[in-house]
């Protein structure tokens, strides 16, 4: 097998750490959603193994596995067209993650940054899942020899780190059994910063509600936080390049640019030179009329899990039936002793 023939196949996942907002939005669901358009087969994941790596309240998890899975429903994922399903129904991913854990070295595992940032200078207390966490994020990847995956600058470590486990694999088995996966980063447009201060990303954990849109935000709420968002005393400038220094304006452009569907430029073409009190109406109109819908459909999948249930069920079942021939195929090429018939 060559790298050639692999299928194409996007697959992404997302934690169910709760309170989903416009920064995953536009950087992650809208996207996927839009993914489903693109001729290739798409499968997208609530990654519930990754949230235990840190303590997590069983009623908590449960809640936020099922809101995600809401939440990408109702940003327009077809479950019917996607694959839809949280990770710990599939239990070839940590069968895989083992194999991995076993190809990847100590020494890549401790130049992860992000596992440094997590476990701080407590890092003798973090959980063994937190350092090892990279490995399981590779078998969710190569489980379904995904051949992209849209990921945050924060993840491109962990994906650089999935193309080195392929790539060692390969080499030690002589193969040429898993892909060498391709990152697609996420955009400037996409990159959501804080209502409140623009050098900041928008974050669940900001302890000011007003520094995020909620996808759980009524329209009045929607409204109200654009209107209140910080700004400069300036107006637009005339040109894009005059946003560089000003953050707050920049996010603001960037927000109105990415749920328009509209470039930066084509943005300041409309809307340069106006002042604030002027675009605030604007962009508010605009993420009522995007994000409210959204949040109306969230709470109408809410009452009735039961059918969540049943999606995310269906969703592993799809998911297994591509994983599975994967995983035998890598234990036969390792030289475990079991039936290979698919």
């Amino acid at each position: 097998m060559t790298e050639a023939a692999f299928t194409p196949r996007v697959f992404s996942g997302i934690q169910p750490s709760g309170n989903l907002h416009l920064g995953n939005y536009l950087g992650a669901l809208k996207r996927f959603a839009e993914a489903q358009n693109q001729g290739v087969q798409t499968l997208y994941c609530m990654v519930d193994l990754h949230a235990i790596t840190v303590w997590q309240e069983p009623a908590d998890l449960r809640h936020a596995t099922r809101e995600l899975a809401a939440g990408f429903i109702a940003s327009g994922l077809d479950p019917a067209r996607s694959i839809l399903f949280n990770q710990s129904q599939v239990a070839e991913h940590t069968q895989l993650a083992w194999v991995f854990n076993c190809v990847a070295r100590m020494g890549w595992m401790q130049r992860m940054t992000q596992f440094k940032d997590k476990a701080g200078k407590n890092a003798q207390n973090a959980s063994l899942g937190l350092f090892a966490y990279p490995a399981l994020m590779a078998a969710d990847i190569l489980a379904y020899h995904a051949t992209h995956v849209p990921v945050g600058e924060d993840q491109k470590q962990h994906l650089e780190l999935t193309r080195d486990i392929a790539i060692k694999f390969n080499n030690d088995f002589g193969v040429d059994f898993f892909p060498i996966t391709e990152p697609v980063i996420e955009g400037a447009a996409t990159r959501v910063m804080s209502l409140r201060d623009g050098a900041k990303k928008m974050s669940k954990s900001d302890p000011s509600d007003m520094s995020r849109i909620n996808l759980t935000d009524d329209a009045d709420a929607i409204a109200k936080k654009i209107r209140k968002a910080k700004t400069d005393p300036e107006p637009l400038p005339s040109e894009a390049k005059g946003l560089e220094e000003r953050p707050e304006a920049r996010n603001l452009v960037n927000i109105y640019a990415a749920l328009a569907d509209k470039s930066v430029d084509q943005v300041m073409a409309e809307a340069g030179g106006k002042p604030f009190s002027e675009f605030k109406p604007m962009l508010a109109d605009l993420a009522v009329d995007k994000i409210a819908p959204i949040s109306t459909e969230m709470s109408r999948l809410m009452q009735d899990v039961t059918e969540i249930d049943r999606i995310l069920a269906n969703g592993a079942d799809r998911a297994r039936a591509i994983a599975a021939p994967i995983l035998r195929q890598t234990y036969d090429i390792m030289g475990m002793v079991g039936p290979r018939e698919l």
